[in-house]
């Protein structure tokens, strides 16, 4: 996911409005003639102040939207919607520096989270939690495993998909996974022309050593404190089985609705906009 600096950027605006808001409400308006006009550039930036300061705090502690750019997510998310996350489901954390002040919960299997990239925390991605900590996760010939129970997959009729100037039709399943809350249902799309996973993309990440490589696949203990994430578009995904688990500290937020979609300059998919994300 795109990721322009926009936290800070909110933060330094809020910041400074409120400091000249503060200014004028404290010290300058008395020393000012009651008759005479506040100056125009006090009057502008005090009034943004109270708008910027609760958009801060909504995307801060509440809700914060993302947009999609990748078909990794493909059939749940598709290129162009616009999503909101829910900033408190895994813990309130202080805005900029994102330090968990108050847990509220962690993530679970089939949970849709959106993380900074564990190789460029600069960056936002956004995948499926497949395994929690203590899971051991395997996949080998596109069926997944976890503690070594495979998860049910009902075939579903094909997913087809414009990419670029390309035409994708792949398998689609509904894949089952089981959580603190029950039963999780969510589509996947499988490619079977293409191999369960490269090895030669694979990174030499952290904790490397609680994962097994092999030429079909993979087995890996997901450790405390880590998640391991992959994208429902199973084999057009670079995800946690290329570049390894997730920190707690990288969660953002749980994905929870589709409020807009825009593909592009001309595609307006309305059929996408008020879904739940499951």
């Amino acid at each position: 996911m795109d990721a322009l600096n926009f936290p800070l950027i909110l933060f330094l605006l809020t910041l400074i409005t409120g400091a000249i808001w503060a200014l004028d409400f404290f010290h300058l308006r008395k020393k000012r003639d009651p008759k005479a006009p506040v100056p125009t550039w006090i009057d502008y930036t005090a009034s943004f102040f109270p708008i910027l300061l609760i958009v801060f705090a909504l995307r801060s502690f509440v809700a914060e939207p993302f947009k999609i750019p990748s078909s990794s997510m493909r059939p749940t998310l598709e290129v162009g919607d616009f999503i909101l996350v829910n900033k408190f489901s895994y813990g309130i954390r202080l805005p900029i520096i994102e330090q968990k002040i108050v847990p509220t919960g962690d993530p679970q299997r089939g949970d849709v989270v959106v993380f900074r990239y564990p190789l460029n925390p600069s960056q936002d991605y956004i995948k499926r939690v497949i395994g929690v900590p203590g899971d051991t996760v395997e996949y080998r010939g596109k069926q997944l495993s976890i503690n070594d129970q495979p998860l049910p997959q009902q075939k579903n009729a094909d997913y087809s998909y414009l990419e670029g100037y390309r035409f994708e039709t792949l398998n689609q399943f509904t894949e089952t996974t089981q959580s603190a809350a029950g039963a999780r249902e969510y589509p996947i799309a499988v490619d079977i022309q293409k191999p369960t996973l490269y090895l030669d993309r694979v990174f030499p990440f952290p904790r490397r050593e609680a994962c097994k490589y092999f030429e079909n696949g993979f087995r890996c203990t997901v450790p405390e404190g880590y998640y391991w994430v992959m994208g429902d578009n199973r084999d057009n995904s670079e995800d946690s089985r290329y570049w390894g688990f997730v920190p707690d500290e990288n969660l953002r937020g749980k994905a929870f609705f589709i409020w807009f979609n825009w593909g592009d300059i001309s595609s307006f998919a309305f059929n996408r906009v008020g879904h739940k994300i499951k």
